[in-house]
């Protein structure tokens, strides 16, 4: 094998020949003077600084070489390339690393292998779209940093333009930091109606499943060409191709899978963008991160832009939402784990912000965000991670009254202020906050309050 990759110009191949063996040396080897003796490896001519490998199978002659190489050079590094010797079997070594040597080629076949696939999906998915005259990229409504870079990130596979594939959502981009990326990226994403989906030929749905739209979604999103998620699959509805990998923290993620296999031109605009996708997503790889988030984050780090993403890193609080944040912390305290935030009528995108300072709190497992927007209750929940799933949690709370779910460290949830009103009697602060809190205590910890 290693004739086959043959070496660098700084590195020595030495065959050690077994019996009978005399005659067979690999191409770009050398047969060892002397034997596998201290004295031969001597004869090598190693300097200060250099490595020796050793590369067998043979448990005896591993040690017989462990052996001759402390006695040539007794401080030289040693990387052992084997599969069936064990650590145990060998000599104490300050400076010795063992390897697989099979296990080292498998996994880069088998990273291989995870790039054909999803050049065979981008194969699919180019198929499906070409003869379409126009795709809608439907994101969820008020966009996060995950579906517009997934957004941009399909538009550019598919070699589309704005004209032939706008972004468009149901909802207004209204988070700061939101509106900052797409100011800084040049990237737009349309407000539409359920009405204006009949004007698209194709449907591809990112970061979101036709569930978030409610119960009784338009019955376009029943029957769609694509979902592409990373969130948890509902039922409800068809795609001609889904790809829905829930073990991953950020649907970026799929699509710089995506861009990596089909070997596109990955500029500085798309890479910063599928950066901050994953990044926000995954709270900087802190929260949910799998090794695929982690692979593709390094890829695209090579080629972001740090000036363009420091102009989308501006996380701000609105003044209002500043004064209802210090409302909210004067009437707050954690209780059974739970950190309850309640805001008053806000903009929406302060709730997931002052969500994620709460289970900063002492003590906190659970930090939940509520606030009033228009006619909905709409709160956030973050948890530590290794307690209940707050997907599960928002379901169990929100059940017969409203909408909600999410991951297990984050989920949102939207109840009518009508159907709140119907239940608890009232929709003032104080219901909500007595409310929510007896909800939470129940569906986490399983006690009625």
């Amino acid at each position: 094998m290693w004739s086959q990759i043959g070496s660098r110009p700084d590195e020595v191949l030495s065959w050690v020949p077994r019996e009978k063996e005399a005659r067979f040396r690999p191409p770009g080897f050398h047969a060892l003077p002397g034997g596998l003796s201290a004295e031969a490896i001597a004869k090598l001519d190693f300097k200060t600084g250099d490595d020796f490998a050793i590369v067998s199978e043979d448990l005896a002659f591993v040690r017989a070489a462990l052996s001759a190489v402390r006695e040539a050079a007794p401080d030289a590094p040693v990387l052992l390339l084997s599969d069936r010797v064990d650590d145990e079997e060998l000599p104490s070594g300050k400076c010795l690393l063992r390897t697989g040597l099979r296990s080292l080629i498998r996994d880069d076949i088998e990273e291989e292998f995870a790039h054909l696939d999803n050049l065979r999906r981008v194969v699919d998915l180019r198929a499906l779209m070409e003869p379409r005259e126009k795709l809608g990229i439907l994101l969820q409504p008020d966009p996060d940093p995950d579906g517009i870079a997934c957004g941009y990130a399909l538009r550019t596979l598919l070699g589309r333009k704005r004209p032939t594939a706008p972004l468009i959502s149901f909802g207004e981009i209204t988070r700061p930091e939101n509106r900052a990326m797409v100011d800084a990226l040049n990237i737009d994403v349309r407000t539409i109606t359920a009405e204006e989906l009949g004007e698209f030929d194709a449907l591809a749905l990112l970061d979101v499943q036709p569930s978030v739209f409610g119960d009784d979604p338009p019955a376009r999103l029943r029957s769609v060409d694509l979902v592409i998620d990373h969130h948890p699959e509902r039922p409800g509805y068809d795609a001609v191709i889904k790809d829905i990998r829930p073990t991953y923290g950020a649907t970026s993620t799929i699509l710089t899978e995506y861009v990596r296999a089909s070997e596109i031109e990955l500029g500085p605009r798309l890479a910063t963008a599928l950066v901050y996708g994953i990044k926000s997503d995954t709270q900087l790889l802190g929260r949910e991160t799998s090794r695929q988030d982690i692979a593709a984050f390094a890829y695209l780090h090579a080629c972001h832009s740090p000036a363009l993403l420091r102009r989308i890193e501006r996380p701000a609080l609105p003044t209002p939402g500043l004064r209802a944040l210090g409302r909210a912390l004067a009437q707050s305290h954690v209780e059974d784990g739970i950190h309850l935030l309640v805001l008053g009528r806000v903009r929406e995108d302060v709730i997931p912000q002052v969500a994620d300072m709460g289970l900063q709190a002492e003590n906190a497992e659970w930090a939940i965000a509520a606030g009033i927007v228009g006619s909905d209750l709409v709160f956030s929940v973050r948890n530590v991670g290794y307690v209940r799933a707050a997907g599960d949690v928002v379901r169990a709370v929100v059940e017969g009254l409203g909408v909600g779910g999410g991951h297990r460290s984050m989920a949102k949830g939207i109840i009518p202020l009508r159907a709140f009103r119907k239940v608890y009697g009232g929709a003032s602060q104080t219901h909500i906050r007595n409310a929510l809190r007896a909800a939470f205590v129940h569906a986490i910890h399983g006690v009625p309050e």
